[in-house]
């Protein structure tokens, strides 16, 4: 089973956020109350919607896998949203 998941929640206007935590509906709990726990990037900026989480293995492979879904382009992390495409092992050069 486990520990880790990378996440992605789209907020009121569209944009979408990544992130990576061990319990999801805690974390978007906090994100959706905007208090000091949620993140900054997505305070005031409601109705949030959670559109996209993956398990992975460890912490490291959340790491490299978030930093590496930040990078892509917006159209990319909506395929993903979507389900076109899926999430390739975090060692692999093709995510």
């Amino acid at each position: 089973m486990s520990d880790w998941f990378v996440y992605l929640i789209r907020t009121g206007r569209g944009a979408l956020y990544t992130g990576i935590t061990r319990d999801v509906e805690r974390r978007f709990r906090e994100h959706s109350g905007g208090g000091l726990k949620a993140a900054k990037a997505l305070r005031g900026r409601g109705p949030l919607e959670l559109v996209f989480q993956c398990a992975l293995p460890d912490h490291s492979t959340a790491l490299v896998v978030e930093a590496r879904i930040k990078k892509w382009q917006k159209a990319r992390k909506e395929a993903l949203v979507r389900g076109d495409i899926t999430l390739p092992e975090a060692g692999t050069t093709g995510l």
